[in-house]
């Protein structure tokens, strides 16, 4: 009695029959290390396509592959065979605009006879008037999150203005503004943090919270590991336990932010929080001197050390605290720039979100103690995107076009030691299965409920934000530490299985996908396979039709059947995982 009163709160009986007789379903929570591997096997017996020309492909392309390849080779592994159109289409608009393709993008794009339309798909998408929107809304997205985290300007201390925060991001991102002025604008802006206000700096919300906060210690770390994939802060009250770097060190880098304060300004009723973010002159505390603006540390026995602003790599800059003599920020924007760190932080961290896993765990950990996995291929990333004028796009299309990224998933016995689960080195010898980021599924359901314009911009984010704060948890610790509780967990399997999202994509009234769908011509074979490219971007196996049919048979109605069928879908692993 009290199984059928849980499951009569989750779906129909013929929905658990349905998960359970499926081939795509295998529920979320089921170990995904497990049930998407068997997916990925059930589900894909179709034939993988062609090798296509590669004339077009910039030779940033090739060069990336030869350098994988000579590591495939050295380590004795081969790679699994290439992703199906289906597969990379739905891992590319995945990872590019942050979504799943729809039926329409993704039957287009699989019907298209072109030698390069991977190529023009992802030249599409990075540059088409059509997807800038998109485009932007996704990596303001991961930048935000990169930047003041999934928590950060939701606690009532805090002066961070989240939406100032991504005006800033989405401006820059629908501009292609370089990466380069990017840091610079991060690292060295004053200004305001709320939008509307006349002195509004969006950019001022990545250190708003962290400058004020025990002699910016968090600024420091924050700033070092962002942009340079520096962990000084292990250095903060001892010798790093890996490398050369003392104490000293640390204080040393922390001395460039004695010069900025962050002052809470009157709260804006349409936006939130507002604060401002201001350079000021700094005296050592000791003297009360300008000129020579110290500051000083506690190292381990018990002793007071001194420290003026010196760049990792032992350049230094004017000891003076006058702004209008040296202005400290400014001069560690500029060393930044300067270093090949900013160059390979990057480099890492794009591979890595569009590959699972960096050339360094964890990807903003460099160093001599931390060896990347293919150090030559790091450092010609980070090379080849300097001298592309540290243009994003560019990067992300020679990492999206190269040879790992178009493979299968599905590991073979000749790479199965290529496993980073276990604990070794990634190799990239097949693409590794990863859980959608929960921003992802968000605007993958918005697709697939039909709703996605609805409201202003200002007013999707919100509700967004809203939708994901049931995930977000915040630490509460020195460095801002936060989590997210999407991983299989139970509040993701009950908003996958009953969710709002979920019921408003499943109704079969209201003008819902079902009800249209019912509505539509086409046999009900013609709406199973509408619904397979919808939520998987492919059509279904033999198999998984028989299946469909039996089920919108059993039902006896076409509309309930369809409902079931697409509740199936969306939770599947083949639906929630990027593989």
């Amino acid at each position: 009695m009290v199984m059928k009163s849980n499951l009569s709160g989750f779906g129909s009986a013929s929905r658990w029959m349905a998960l359970s007789a499926v081939t795509v379903a295998s529920c979320v929570f089921v170990s995904p290390a497990i049930s998407v591997a068997q997916d990925a096997k059930q589900v894909s017996t179709r034939r993988n396509p062609e090798p296509r020309k590669t004339s077009a492909l910039p030779t940033q392309v090739s060069r990336i592959n030869e350098l994988i390849e000579r590591d495939w080779a050295e380590y004795e592994l081969k790679p699994s065979k290439d992703a199906t159109d289906g597969e990379w289409c739905r891992r590319v608009f995945l990872d590019v605009i942050g979504r799943t393709p729809t039926v329409d993008e993704a039957r287009s794009f699989m019907a298209s006879k072109e030698d390069d339309k991977r190529l023009a798909l992802v030249k599409k998408l990075l540059y088409s008037d059509d997807y800038t929107e998109e485009f932007a809304r996704n990596w303001t997205t991961v930048w935000t999150n990169l930047l003041i985290g999934r928590t950060g300007g939701t606690a009532n201390n805090s002066m961070i203005n989240r939406e100032g925060m991504q005006k800033y991001l989405r401006d820059s991102f629908a501009r292609g503004k370089p990466y380069d002025r990017m840091v610079d604008d991060l690292i060295t802006a004053t200004g305001t943090t709320a939008p509307g206000d006349p002195d509004f700096n969006g950019a001022t919300n990545f250190l708003i919270d962290k400058v004020n906060q025990e002699d910016a210690t968090l600024a420091t770390s924050a700033t070092t590991r962002v942009f340079l994939g520096l962990q000084v802060q292990c250095a903060q009250c001892h010798k790093h336990p890996f490398n050369e770097w003392e104490q000293e060190t640390y204080w040393q880098m922390n001395a460039f932010f004695r010069q900025v304060k962050a002052f809470p300004r009157r709260m804006r009723a349409e936006t939130g929080a507002n604060a401002e973010l201001a350079d000021q002159d700094f005296a050592s505390r000791r003297r009360r001197d300008f000129e020579e603006a110290e500051i000083y540390f506690e190292s381990r026995n018990g002793l007071m050390q001194v420290a003026w602003p010196v760049f990792v790599d032992g350049a230094e800059i004017g000891r003076s605290g006058l702004v209008n003599v040296v202005n400290r920020r400014q001069e560690l924007s500029k060393l930044i720039q300067k270093s090949p760190f900013l160059d390979q932080t990057i480099a890492n961290r794009m591979w890595a979100h569009f590959l699972g896993y960096g050339f360094t765990s964890p990807v903003d950990d460099l160093g001599p103690h931390n060896i990347p996995s293919n150090p030559e291929l790091l450092e010609y990333l980070g090379s080849e995107f300097r001298t592309a004028q540290y243009d994003l796009r560019e990067l992300m299309k020679w990492i999206v076009l190269s040879k790992p990224y178009a493979l299968s998933s599905r590991q073979t016995k000749a790479n199965e030691s290529d496993d980073p689960l276990q604990g070794v080195a990634p190799r990239f010898s097949h693409f590794y299965i990863r859980q959608m980021q929960p921003e992802q599924l968000y605007e993958s359901l918005l697709v697939n409920t039909e709703a996605a314009s609805r409201g202003t911009y200002e007013e999707q984010e919100r509700r967004k934000s809203r939708w994901l704060q049931q995930f977000n948890r915040a630490f509460g610790t020195d460095e801002g530490g936060e989590s997210t509780d999407f991983n299989g967990t139970i509040p993701q399997v009950l908003m996958m299985f009953n969710g709002e999202m979920i019921q408003e994509a499943t109704k079969a009234n209201g003008g819902s996908v079902i009800s249209q769908l019912v509505a539509s011509g086409g046999t009900p074979r013609d709406k199973v396979n509408k619904l397979f490219f919808a939520g998987l971007s492919r059509p279904p196996s033999s198999q998984e039709t028989r299946m469909a049919m039996g089920l919108i048979q059993s039902q006896g109605d076409l509309g309930e059947g369809l409902r079931d069928l697409w509740w199936v879908i969306l939770n599947s692993n083949e639906f929630i995982f990027n593989h």
